[in-house]
């Protein structure tokens, strides 16, 4: 995968694949399937610029797997592979 680096407050993501069948088993077509609001942090941004110069600390990292709002980021596709570039503020949680 090519190299991207994120500026100020964004993060690179991956969605974690959907379920594929219900918890009753019945198995869903792709057209049914929703797309996962759920995803691994590739990469962070160093932060958003403070008006007094300094960066404002991200509070996820690297590897960190989130939950992110329904239309967050923008999905971009990079060596065949689709990832999304989203702001930090998009990010609802830190799954531990």
């Amino acid at each position: 995968m090519a190299k991207l680096k994120p500026l100020a407050d964004k993060i690179l993501v991956k969605r974690v694949e959907a379920e594929t069948k219900t918890k009753s088993g019945i198995v869903l077509p792709d057209s049914a399937k929703e797309k996962p609001k759920r995803g691994k942090v590739l990469a962070v941004g160093e932060g958003k610029r403070l008006d007094n110069g300094e960066r404002a600390a991200v509070e996820v990292k690297k590897g960190d797997e989130v939950i992110f709002t329904s239309y967050a980021g923008t999905e971009l596709k990079i060596d065949g592979e689709e990832v999304l570039v989203m702001s930090v503020d998009d990010v609802l949680a830190v799954v531990e």
